[in-house]
C-alpha cells in the first residue's frame, strides 16, 4: 500500500476482475433486478468457487433541506422486512441514459411533489458488495419549491406513502439511536452531519 506525502495510507476502492469460468442466470426478467451464479477463481488459479450475483443498475436518493433546516422523508411500508420504513425519496437508475442526478430530480418531484434549485453530491457508496453490483448515488437538494407530480401516479405500497419534515438535529438524534434503519438515510444523514461540519456544503 502506497503511502502519500500526507504519511497517511491511501485508502481508495480498485478496480479488479477475477477469472469468470462461467455464469448463470437464475432469474431475470422484465425488472430491474435479475440474479445469476458465477463459477470464479483467484486470479493464481485454484479451486473455482460459485458467487451469486443480484445485478442492479444503480439508484439517486435525495436529502432534501429546508430553509429551517428540516428534512423532507418518506414513511412506506416495505414487505422484504415487513415494517414501515423512513426512507429518503429515491429511484432506480432504469432508463438508458439517464444520469442519477436526473433520475434524483425526477424522483424528489414523483415521490413528494418538491423540486429543488440547489443540487450538490453528497456521497456514493456500494450497497452491500458481498452478493450485489448496486451502487447508491445521494444528492443534497436545497432551495425547495412545491410542485405537482404530473402524469405520475402512485401504486401499490407507494399508495400509502407518507411525507413529513423532521429537524435535521432530531433525525440524526433518530440515526444514532437505532430509531431508523434504512441504509441509505443512515448513511446520507450521516455524511451530511460530517461534511456540514467541516465546512464542505
Amino acid at each position: 500500500m502506497s503511502e502519500p506525502s500526507s504519511g497517511r495510507p491511501d485508502i481508495r476502492d480498485t478496480d479488479e476482475s477475477w477469472p469468470v469460468l462461467s455464469s448463470r442466470d437464475i432469474h431475470r426478467d422484465d425488472w430491474v433486478v435479475a440474479v445469476r451464479e458465477d463459477t470464479i477463481t483467484r486470479p493464481e488459479g485454484g479451486e473455482p468457487f460459485d458467487r451469486l450475483v443480484v445485478e442492479h443498475p444503480g439508484a439517486a436518493m435525495v436529502l432534501a433541506i429546508d430553509d429551517e433546516h428540516r428534512v423532507l422523508v418518506l414513511s412506506q411500508y416495505r414487505h422484504p422486512v415487513r415494517e414501515r420504513v423512513y426512507q429518503l425519496p429515491a429511484g432506480v437508475l432504469d432508463e438508458p441514459g439517464e444520469s442519477p442526478l436526473e433520475v434524483a430530480k425526477r424522483e424528489l418531484r414523483e415521490e413528494a411533489e418538491y423540486a429543488a434549485a440547489s443540487w450538490t453530491p453528497l456521497i456514493s457508496y456500494l450497497v452491500s458488495p458481498g452478493f450485489t453490483d448496486q451502487r447508491f448515488h445521494v444528492f443534497l437538494a436545497r432551495e425547495l419549491s412545491h410542485v405537482g407530480r404530473g402524469d405520475f401516479e402512485l401504486e401499490h405500497e407507494e399508495m400509502d406513502l407518507v411525507t413529513e419534515w423532521v429537524r435535521f438535529t432530531d433525525l440524526l438524534d433518530d440515526v444514532t439511536a437505532g430509531r431508523v434503519e434504512d441504509g441509505g438515510l443512515v448513511t446520507a444523514v450521516l455524511a451530511y452531519n460530517v461534511k456540514s461540519r467541516r465546512g464542505e456544503l
